[in-house]
């Protein structure tokens, strides 16, 4: 039997908790590794205390005809990277890697697409994580050095 790679170990994980998420749209689950233990989980779903898409039926997003990766303010869910940022000291997020992997609510699909928002990524920066592992296929995956992210500030406009 053909023993799994660390960083697949690390996503099937975080796919495992993509099924908490309450997002009708796409769901995300994220998890916190450094000196290979796990420091927190996180899923995108409503505030505590709030009710979650999946609760009320729909997306807010998508009653606002609003498309797919833009005004994210307006979406009731805190990101799984967020979550996952909020559940750990910042002591333990320093030279950590969030392994991240999302999938279509409705189909079921992995996302071969799926990535860190704007917001998140300025949260991944801040938190002083430095890889960031993001699942494309059941085994194929994209290593993105937080270090990219600041060198390449999408924040600015382009010139």
């Amino acid at each position: 039997m053909k023993r799994i790679d660390k960083e697949n170990y690390y996503l099937d994980i975080a796919q495992t908790v993509l099924e908490r998420s309450t997002c009708l749209r796409r769901c995300y689950g994220a998890i916190l590794v450094k000196n290979d233990e796990i420091i927190s989980t996180g899923y995108n779903g409503a505030p505590r205390g709030r009710k979650n898409c999946a609760d009320l039926g729909y997306c807010t997003r998508e009653a606002m005809q609003i498309p797919s990766g833009e005004r994210y303010e307006l979406c009731r869910s805190v990101h799984a990277e967020a979550n996952a940022i909020l559940s750990a000291a910042r002591s333990e997020t320093i030279g950590s890697t969030l392994y991240l992997a999302g999938r279509d609510a409705k189909t079921g699909e992995l996302l071969p697409d799926a990535t860190s928002c704007a917001m998140c990524r300025r949260f991944i920066i801040n938190a002083g994580i430095e890889r960031v592992v993001i699942r494309r296929t059941p085994t194929e995956y994209t290593v993105v050095h937080v270090e990219d992210w600041i060198r390449e500030d999408d924040s600015l406009p382009e010139q």
